[in-house]
């Protein structure tokens, strides 16, 4: 597929080219009742026949067959029209009468395209799917044998895969950061000692376009998306240690992900700066005001509780959940006053149901030990807390914050079997790790606190096998992956969000492929003002609806569903996935690689 005929490509000639029977079902109908009746019926006869008659399919047809035929139907319902406020089946109709729909898109078509498609058991595969095919006659030893063959074919492509990507760690990597480093130190005047500073890196955070593209090459874009945040009073700020992350020759694309991670692009800035600064908690998107029973707490879960300390980081990634009300990088004042920390972990202490707190903001590892230690022994001291979780991305951000001392007084509130202090940090690409972040990880493991990460899983990481290398080279650090978090829905990262299918494709052909230890995060989908939402089971949710730009709208059921009355559910409209592949064209990618995405539900 190419991004400059795709719009030819993906046409009504096209589908009616490909699976006439659906559009002569669609032309005969007398009524839109008649019509989708008929099309649900013809759905369900393609998913019968292929179990009935499953000698005539393969396995992998019957299964295509299923799951579109299920998606289909489902868009097809009265409900699912009136949420969409859009017929899929009327559209379907439209093509097949030849009637003129200027509303519909090349990423509309496309997407049904493949639907339809799917229904008939065809569509494109994965290029991976003929190997670990063992002839039926084949037994035993002898199965085991070329079995063992096959896996190796296919390591190999995983290895190949993984191959295309710059990790931190690589020689090549740290040779080359080492020579950042002492660019910046010069620039800055700082010495080697001022580098194994945290606080030299706090003191010296970048915090305009001029200061930052005196340490690293900047485009023209990124320039204007910095000034912009600035003009707009939107937090923006670099670390030193960072910048040495960021590379001198760019258009290689190795720091894509690095730089995408904190300078705002132009459409951040511009839906951003819609609102004024007083105006922002609009932007709540996971409607934290709503589940905050009393100032610096979040409760979305029966037994655990978010605190919020501390509201500011050293840098603040640019699809950061609470880019709302963050003020700015270390911004003055922005620990909460002691009487309102009190009253925080007073709650805490009379709700004896919470038995786990994550102390997060902000990120609580940029106070000091002194401010840290008071709270932290606060939390300790009630007798329900059992495990004290701490969000942090300072492991990236400022990894000479992990000092002997910070471990120290970590380790010195676990208790085994009795109180457990966890870490979860959010590592997002191979490239950010550095030796530096080896050295903080360990400092943590060897004192018996675990280390955790959160994954958003962003355009920016999500190349074929890009996350799953990130995945492999954290277990071997001592890492846990825990969660991988599709982008929020939220329009100023727009630039950010991959289409759920991709979530889901890369959980089966990709992540599938790592040894368990490398695997163990569930991918989920933050559901606004429930929490997450797993996305591996179909049960949590219904994809029902195609809308004219392409976008698949998603119906998200709550965590609560099956042990209470609620029943609010919430709408998600996502990424068309023709945007999405040809953005991914235009960075290199070879949009057939990912040629499965479509029937990913």
């Amino acid at each position: 597929m190419s991004s400059s005929t795709s719009s030819l490509r993906y046409s009504p000639e096209l589908l009616r080219a490909e699976v006439p029977e659906v559009f002569e079902i669609a032309a005969r109908a007398s009524s839109h009742e008649e019509l989708r009746h008929n099309l649900a019926e013809f759905a369900h006869r393609m998913s019968f026949e292929a179990t009935d008659d499953y000698y005539s399919y393969t396995e992998g047809s019957i299964i295509r067959i299923r799951d579109c035929s299920r998606a289909f139907i489902r868009m097809l319902t009265r409900r699912s029209e009136d949420k969409a406020e859009f017929s899929v089946a009327k559209a379907i109709q439209d093509i097949g009468l030849g009637r003129s729909r200027p509303d519909l898109s090349p990423a509309f078509y496309s997407d049904l395209y493949h639907l339809l498609l799917g229904l008939r058991g065809r569509g494109p595969r994965t290029r991976l799917a003929d190997l670990q095919m063992i002839p039926g006659h084949m037994e035993g030893r002898e199965a085991a044998i070329e079995r063992s063959k096959q896996l190796d074919i296919l390591q190999e492509e995983v290895t190949k895969w993984m191959a295309r990507y710059a990790t931190g760690l690589n020689p090549e990597s740290v040779e080359r950061r080492a020579r950042r480093r002492e660019a910046i130190l010069r620039a800055l005047g700082g010495s080697a000692e001022d580098w194994a500073d945290w606080n030299w890196h706090i003191q010296n955070i970048q915090r305009d376009a001029d200061s930052v593209s005196r340490l690293v090459r900047l485009s023209d874009a990124e320039k204007e998306g910095i000034r912009a945040a600035q003009e707009n009073a939107l937090p923006f700020g670099i670390t030193p240690h960072y910048l040495s992350l960021m590379d001198d020759d760019p258009e290689a694309g190795r720091d894509r992900s690095i730089r995408a991670q904190v300078i705002p692009s132009r459409n951040y800035v511009n839906e951003m700066s819609r609102y004024e600064k007083g105006e922002r908690a609009c932007l709540d998107f996971m409607h934290e005001n709503d589940t905050s029973p009393v100032n610096l707490i979040t409760r979305r879960y029966a037994g655990i509780c978010i605190l919020k300390p501390f509201n500011t980081c050293p840098q603040i990634c640019v699809y950061c959940q609470r880019n709302w009300e963050i003020e700015d990088a270390m911004e003055p004042g922005a620990l909460a006053p002691p009487t309102e920390i009190d009253r925080a972990i007073k709650w805490i202490r009379n709700h004896s149901s919470i038995y786990e707190v994550l102390i997060t903001g902000g990120d609580p590892l940029a106070m000091s030990d002194r401010d840290l230690e008071r709270i932290l022994s606060a939390v300790a001291a009630i007798p329900s807390v059992e495990r004290i979780r701490i969000g942090t991305r300072i492991p990236v951000t400022v990894p000479m914050r992990i000092t002997e001392d910070l471990a120290e007084l970590l380790a010195s509130y676990r208790i085994p079997s009795k109180k457990q202090i966890a870490v979860v940090t959010h590592l997002q690409h191979p490239y950010e790790l550095t030796p530096d972040t080896v050295l903080a990880i360990e400092r943590l493991a060897k004192r018996g606190i675990r280390v955790y990460n959160q994954l958003v899983y962003t355009f920016y990481t999500s190349r074929r096998f890009e996350a799953a290398l990130l995945r492999r080279l954290l277990s071997l650090i001592g890492v846990d992956p825990y969660y991988t978090f599709n982008t929020k829905g939220k329009e100023e990262t727009k630039d950010y969000r991959v289409p759920i299918a991709r979530v889901l494709q890369e959980q089966k052909e990709e992540v599938r492929l790592l040894p368990g230890l490398a695997r163990t995060d569930s991918p989920v989908y933050n559901v606004p003002g429930f929490g997450k939402n797993y996305l591996r089971a179909w049960q949590h949710r219904d994809m029902f609806s195609i809308l004219p730009d392409g976008s698949r709208l998603y119906e998200f059921h709550p965590w609560e569903k099956n042990i209470s009355r609620i029943t609010t559910t919430y709408v998600c409209k996502d990424v068309p996935i023709l945007d999405y592949l040809e953005r991914l064209e235009a960075i290199g990618e070879d949009p057939s690689d990912y040629s499965t995405i479509w029937y990913y539900f």
